[in-house]
């Protein structure tokens, strides 16, 4: 299991700009719906933003520590 801060951690550590909410869908910490904010998003399409996200969430996502991830993102 992460936890959100866990979450938020880690996309800062990619994004340190970053404001990010992070939302636990399930109680069960494997589901969550993410909001990213970031300067580093502009000019980006919405493909090139997301992939930064699962880059900085990469390993969580593949030992299945996060199963199922609704992301949002965005430039300020």
């Amino acid at each position: 299991m992460i936890t959100p801060q866990q979450v938020e951690q880690m996309i800062k550590g990619e994004l340190p700009d970053a404001q990010v909410q992070v939302q636990d869908l399930t109680g069960g910490g494997d589901h969550y719906q993410v909001t990213v904010v970031s300067s580093q998003f502009a000019g980006k399409g919405l493909v090139q933003q997301h992939r930064i996200v699962y880059d900085a969430l990469k390993q969580a996502m593949s030992t299945e520590a996060i199963h199922a991830l609704a992301l949002k993102t965005c430039a300020p």
